[in-house]
């Protein structure tokens, strides 16, 4: 089986430095469409059409993306752990290319993770989730144990909750429309972050590499109405009275999450480290949601894992 060519890293700086203009936005636009397209493909499953990206060599490694994300999402925080491992970035249902099927719940999306494997005769993967990624990836080890080498839980959402959030309306409104997104992320960058679970004294303290990666973060999010229909279908998924069955988790698991996380609190590591046996939880004492800043520790504690477990 042929593979496309992985998706090259980004060369050019996304946003300007202050200030903004239809053409910038135009330029930005263009920019965004040809990323989200390059190197990825839909595949079809039992479980639907499936949009997926790889890239690197090794063991193979699903990447499974948070909400506003896609295959790209997956991609960027991947390549901060390293090529030595065969990625698999899905675009989950509802982002990009990957639409949402009647059955949109995250044991669904465990069973595409699953599908998308056999598709590529792939008999067992690592898997990370990342943030409401979380969900899919431990009902994946839970449903296909013998498909999952190890877990990964990077800034996830361990838990459900009864009710929606009260700040739904905000995430719904700010990626319904592309220029919208445009707008606030070029101008109000300090709010974005803070609605992305990033405290700003966090960006203070980053080096001007770090910067440029943060910067990456909000532009991954492009173009924003291509990711709506995952959100809401994400909002909705996580609403139940019953919790995943984590006890029954038993395979290698890595849990790391940074302390001052204000979009998913620390207290989902502390639940998933005391219920998933065995399982060990790294801190962060900072970095917020995308653990801005520890990429160097970040990169080795998972690589590390991972080698050791798959």
């Amino acid at each position: 089986m042929k593979l496309r060519q992985e998706i090259p890293p980004t060369k050019k700086r996304l946003f300007p430095a202050s200030g903004f203009s239809l053409e910038q936005y135009r330029q930005d636009m263009s920019i965004a469409r040809e990323r989200i397209v390059a190197g990825s493909q839909v595949v079809q499953t039992p479980q639907g059409p499936i949009e997926y990206s790889t890239f690197g060599h090794g063991s193979p490694v699903l990447f499974v993306h948070g909400a506003g994300g896609g295959h790209d999402m997956g991609q960027m925080f991947a390549r901060l752990i390293g090529k030595d491992f065969f990625w698999l970035c899905p675009s989950r249902y509802g982002y990009l290319r990957t639409p949402i099927p009647l059955d949109a719940s995250f044991e669904s999306q465990a069973d595409a993770h699953a599908a998308l494997l056999d598709f590529l005769h792939i008999e067992q993967a690592a898997i990370v989730g990342l943030s409401i990624g979380g969900p899919s990836a431990m009902l994946f080890a839970l449903r296909h144990p013998d498909r999952c080498s190890a877990l990964v839980l990077q800034s996830a959402v361990s838990k459900t909750t009864p009710k929606r959030s009260k700040t739904d309306w905000f995430y719904n409104i700010l990626f319904r429309y592309d220029f919208l997104y445009w707008v606030v992320s070029v101008t109000l960058k300090n709010l974005l972050f803070k609605k992305f679970g990033v405290e700003p004294s966090v960006l203070t303290s980053l080096t001007q590499d770090e910067k440029r990666l943060a910067e990456e973060a909000l532009s991954i999010f492009h173009p924003a109405s291509q990711r709506l229909p995952g959100i809401r279908n994400d909002q909705k998924a996580t609403i139940s009275d019953k919790q995943y069955d984590l006890d029954k988790i038993n395979l290698p698991t890595l849990v790391l999450h940074a302390a001052d996380d204000c979009l998913v609190d620390f207290d989902f590591a502390q639940y998933a480290h005391a219920h998933i046996p065995h399982s060990e939880l790294i801190t962060f004492p900072s970095g917020g949601h995308m653990l801005l800043g520890q990429q160097e520790r970040y990169r080795m504690v998972v690589a590390s894992f991972l080698k050791d477990h798959t």
